[in-house]
Parts: C-alpha cells; sequence; structure tokens
C-alpha cells in the first residue's frame, strides 16, 4: 500500500485543495459487460426506486454531485449491445431531489435538438424543486441517427453545432435573470407581480429567436451550475467562456495537466478567475482489499464482454469499420486527429492510448470497456486515495467524475471505501458546509442585474 498521501496531507496541511467528486450514474455501471454479470441492476434500470438509491449513496459519502448523461437515440451501437439510455434524465433527478437532501443533481441537455425557453423552464424548476442542487451539462450531440429523432437528416457541422451552443447558453441565462424573484409582490390589494422589474431578453440570433420573460422565476441559485464537455477547439473556446464545471477525458495525468491548463488559460485570458472552474476528468476506479482482488474483478467483467460487441464500439471512436482486426496484434496504422470527422475528444484518447500503452486489439478492447479511454484505477482504497491525490496535486484535476464500472456496487464501495480515507487525510469534507450546488463547488452566485445578452 502506498502511504505517501497520508504522509504528504499531514506536513502542507490546508495547502492541498479539497477533492471534487461527482457520480456519473449511468444503467448497470459503466463497464460494458456489467449488465452481463450475475445479481446485477438489469431489471431494475426502469424503476425509480434503483436511481433514488443511487442518490442516496452519492449523498452518503458527501459527493458534489449525480450526474446524468444523456442521448437522443436507442444507442448507436445497436441496442442488443447492453443498456444505455431508459428513463428521461430531468424527471430522474426530480425524483431525485425529493429523495435527498443536498447532493447537486446535474442533467445532459442538447442545444442541438432542444429548444432554449423548454430547456430554461425544466432546469429552473429542477432548482426550485431542489432547492438550489441543479446544474447542466450543455452538450452538440453527437450522432445523426439522434437527428434523423428531431427532424433532421443529419446532424449540422461541428463548427455551427458550437456556434449554436454558444447562443442556446446566452439565451438560457437571459431567461432565468428575466423574472426576478424580487418582482413578485402579491399585495393582497394590490399587483401579483411588479411588471417594471421583469427583463426579458427579447433574444435575435442566428439559431433562436426568443422574446421572453420565462414564465418560471430566477432559481435559487440565480443559474443552474453551468457544465461542458468539449474536447475540440470549438468545445474548449465555448467551456473557457461558460462553463463552470468541466467533465473531461482523460486516460493519463500528462494529457489531464494540458487540457487543464489549456482551458484555465484560455479562462483567464477572457477575463475569468480560472480557479472557479472545476475540471473534473471521468474516473474508473476499481478497489477491493487487495490490488491482486481488484485486478480479478476487472478481469472477470472483461471476459463477460463478447467481443464483436467490443470491436462495434471500437468501430465508433476511430470512425472506421474494426471487424476484421487481428486481434493479438498491434492496433493498425490510424489517421491523425486532424483528419478524423468523428467525436473528436474520444478519438484523441485512442491515439494518447495506442501511444503510451502501445497495446494489441485485445488490450485495448479492455481498456475501453468501462467509459471508453477515461483514466482507470485499480487497487486498494488507499492506492485508489493516492491517485486521486497524485492527479489534483499535479494540477490535472480539481476532482473526478466518477465512473463505476458496476451499479450500485462500484459506488457503495467507493463510498465506503475509498471516501473516508479521503475525508482521514482531510482532503474531502466530512459534512455538506452548503446547501446549494454552487455551495458544493465553491463557486460563487452569478451576478444579477446584468443586462441579459440580446444577439444580433
Amino acid at each position: 500500500m502506498s502511504t505517501h498521501g497520508h504522509a504528504h496531507a499531514s506536513v502542507t496541511g490546508a495547502a492541498r485543495r479539497p477533492v471534487r467528486l461527482n457520480l456519473f450514474a449511468h444503467a448497470c455501471g459503466h463497464h460494458s459487460a456489467a449488465w452481463r454479470a450475475p445479481g446485477s441492476s438489469v431489471e431494475r434500470l426502469a424503476d425509480i426506486t434503483y436511481w433514488e438509491e443511487l442518490a442516496r449513496i452519492a449523498e452518503r459519502g458527501r459527493l458534489d454531485a449525480v450526474f446524468l448523461a444523456d442521448g437522443q437515440s436507442i444507442g448507436t451501437a445497436g441496442v442488443e449491445r447492453g443498456p444505455a439510455w431508459m428513463l428521461e434524465p430531468l424527471t430522474v433527478l426530480t425524483a431525485m431531489a425529493r429523495a435527498t437532501e443536498r447532493v447537486g443533481l446535474v442533467t445532459t441537455v442538447s442545444s442541438t435538438f432542444w429548444d432554449p425557453f423548454h430547456a430554461a423552464r425544466l432546469l429552473a424548476s429542477l432548482d426550485h424543486i431542489s432547492r438550489g442542487r441543479a446544474g447542466v451539462n450543455v452538450v452538440t450531440s453527437m450522432t445523426d441517427e439522434e437527428a434523423r429523432n428531431h427532424s433532421m437528416t443529419a446532424l449540422p457541422g461541428h463548427a455551427q453545432r458550437y456556434a449554436t451552443a454558444g447562443e442556446f447558453l446566452e439565451v438560457l441565462q437571459g431567461l432565468w435573470e428575466s423574472w426576478p424573484m424580487d418582482s413578485i409582490l402579491a399585495e393582497p390589494d394590490g399587483a401579483y407581480v411588479d411588471p417594471a422589474l421583469l427583463r426579458p431578453p427579447l433574444h435575435r440570433g442566428e439559431a433562436f429567436a426568443v422574446d421572453g420573460p420565462l414564465n418560471v422565476p430566477t432559481p435559487p441559485q440565480g443559474r443552474p451550475v453551468l457544465f461542458q464537455a468539449g474536447a475540440s477547439e470549438p468545445g474548449r473556446a465555448l467551456a473557457a467562456r461558460h462553463a463552470e464545471g468541466i467533465y473531461a477525458v482523460a486516460w493519463d495525468l500528462a494529457s489531464a495537466r494540458t487540457y487543464r491548463g489549456d482551458i484555465r488559460s484560455r479562462a483567464a485570458a477572457l477575463g475569468r478567475d480560472p480557479d472557479a472552474l472545476a475540471v473534473m476528468p471521468g474516473l474508473v476506479p476499481y478497489v477491493a482489499s487487495t490490488e491482486e482482488e481488484a485486478r480479478r474483478r476487472k478481469a472477470e467483467l472483461d471476459a463477460l464482454l463478447p467481443v464483436q460487441d467490443s470491436l462495434r464500439q471500437l468501430s465508433f471512436f476511430v470512425g472506421q469499420d474494426t471487424s476484421d482486426w487481428e486481434l493479438d496484434a498491434p492496433v493498425p496504422p490510424l489517421p491523425p486527429l486532424e483528419e478524423f470527422t468523428g467525436p473528436k475528444g474520444r478519438y484523441a484518447t485512442v491515439l494518447r492510448i495506442l501511444e503510451i500503452a502501445r497495446p494489441t486489439v485485445r488490450e485495448l478492447l479492455g481498456l475501453l470497456a468501462a467509459g471508453g479511454g477515461h483514466a482507470t484505477v485499480i487497487g486498494t482504497p488507499e492506492q485508489v486515495a493516492d491517485e486521486i491525490e497524485r492527479w489534483v496535486d499535479a494540477g490535472a484535476a480539481d476532482g473526478f467524475n466518477l465512473m463505476p464500472p458496476t451499479l450500485p456496487g462500484g459506488i457503495e464501495e467507493f463510498v465506503g471505501q475509498v471516501v473516508p480515507v479521503l475525508q482521514r487525510r482531510g482532503r474531502f469534507r466530512c459534512e455538506y458546509e452548503g446547501t446549494t450546488l454552487r455551495d458544493h463547488l465553491g463557486l460563487p452566485r452569478p451576478p444579477q442585474g446584468i443586462p441579459a445578452p440580446t444577439g444580433s
């Protein structure tokens, strides 16, 4: 067992930054074969008590938030491979809000398919219902299959999707400020609202025309916490301008530190405080009482994965047919990142794994099986905590978006075994200090009263 984290913590004490932790709750867990394992939660995915249970476990561990990703189709690689989406996330988070008191609740909204008025209304409602615990990860979506469910033949081009996303975020913020709570007078013998205090955005832009004001008053946090997950050039620019939290993909510490440094310097160049940005790469933790046991558990899950399924997933990540690749041979040469037209972040990660680990095709499939190339840590609770501290102290992360290979087991183990180690070392809260997601992340409430952007 490594003890450097423990010794180090006692020396520098309070100077070391607290770690941020989110639970990324997905299906039966992030390993593609989790649903095939004996005793998996596969029968419970449409049962709201399963999702409420995950939120309660996260809250018991004093995690910052629970995050639900989303997709707008039944599944790119074919629904036969395993579960992806089932219940709609905003509805699920509303139920979670009633089952918990403090943990943050973050959902995914697609700026390509959603109308900003509709999104602003649902998200403001979640923030009111949860008393200030809502967050939103705005994405531009990834597949033409999704586009065909929304009256489009294909996704708009990458640059156009990101321009739309920037405008979408501006409209959301204008709408959330448009009906201030202090305009509600509710005078029994007078007016309900002082109309002079309403601030309709009257937005006219390239993608959206929205008058407002919103018909939900300004949410308790001022606005839900804004998350972003872009790794491409326009994605980074959007994150630097708007994001308060960033879900990143990084397979190793060096690439994570480069990404975080780039986002922070871009934010500073825009006049933002880089410390008001929490960068949280995904982390797939395999935790057990010994490292051998943790490795055995990973191997057992990997063994449940049909090879053809894994090759189909790899085909999606690299944008070419991999079905005839030789499993125990090196991975064939892939085109450079700048020539790749699919989702750039995931492809860059695959290239990084090939450069560092030089795996065979079979080994690459195992590395991508849980979370598709996110950082993976295998070991005892102390070893997992050591690695979390190492990344945070090296400036590679502000914390992690936890992607347990199995659920609920993987988050129960993390909360029961890793969180207490981080708490003993003074790196993670023992109790919530505030009530809102902004409080948990140490983020300021956004200033009110700035004129809403009006587009062109």
